[in-house]
C-alpha cells in the first residue's frame, strides 16, 4: 500500500488527491467524537454538583396519601415539590416500606401546576390542567398518558434519625436550565 495519495484520474489537471473511503470515515468519526466531548464534560460537571441537604418532615408526621408541599432547592421559590407516603413500595422510595417519594409540582411538559391533583387510588399525579398529562409515582414519576415526554423530576430523599431530608433532584425542573443556578 502506497502512502502517497492517488491523483484524481478524472481531473488530472487539478492535481488534487481523491479522498479515500478510509480517510472519509476517519474524518467523519473524528468530527463526531470531538464534537461530543464538550457535551460529555458538561454532563459530568452537572452530575458532580452538590445539592443542599434540606430537612422536610419527620417520618412520623407523614401520613399515607396526604401530600405535603415544600420548596427545593431551598433558595428557589419557583421549585415547588411535594412529598407523599404512598402506602406501597415505589421507585426511589425511602423509609421502612420504601414508599415515601417526592416530586416536582410542575408538569415536565409545559410547567402546568400539579398541586392538588394527587390520585390516591392510582398513586398518580395529574392530569395536568394544561395538556392532561398524568404521572405514575410508583415508577419514578413516569408518564402514564398525555403530552409530556419526560418523567416528573424526583427529589432524592434520605431518612436520618426519623427525619426525611431532600438531598438532590433527578431530572431538570421545568423552567430551569440548571436546577441550582
Amino acid at each position: 500500500m502506497s502512502s502517497k495519495p492517488e491523483i484524481d484520474s478524472a481531473h488530472p489537471e487539478s492535481g488534487r488527491a481523491c479522498m479515500t473511503r478510509r480517510s472519509f470515515l476517519l474524518a467523519g468519526a473524528s468530527t463526531i467524537v470531538l464534537s461530543s466531548l464538550p457535551g460529555v464534560a458538561g454532563a459530568v460537571h452537572l452530575a458532580a454538583r452538590e445539592y443542599p441537604r434540606r430537612a422536610i418532615i419527620a417520618l412520623k408526621d407523614l401520613k399515607v396519601d396526604q401530600p405535603v408541599d415544600f420548596v427545593y432547592p431551598p433558595d428557589k421559590p419557583a421549585s415547588s415539590f411535594f412529598i407523599v407516603r404512598l402506602g406501597e413500595a415505589a421507585g426511589g422510595g425511602v423509609g421502612p416500606d420504601r414508599d415515601i417519594v417526592a416530586f416536582s409540582n410542575l408538569c415536565s411538559h409545559m410547567g402546568g401546576p400539579l398541586n392538588g391533583t394527587y390520585k390516591a387510588g392510582h398513586k398518580a399525579m395529574g392530569p395536568c390542567p394544561l395538556h392532561l398529562t398524568t404521572f405514575d409515582l410508583t415508577r419514578h414519576g413516569m408518564v402514564i398518558s398525555g403530552h409530556a415526554t419526560e418523567s416528573l423530576p424526583q427529589a432524592r430523599l434520605e431518612v436520618v434519625n426519623g427525619k426525611i431530608y431532600a438531598t438532590g433532584v433527578m431530572g431538570l425542573i421545568y423552567g430551569h436550565d440548571d436546577n441550582l443556578a
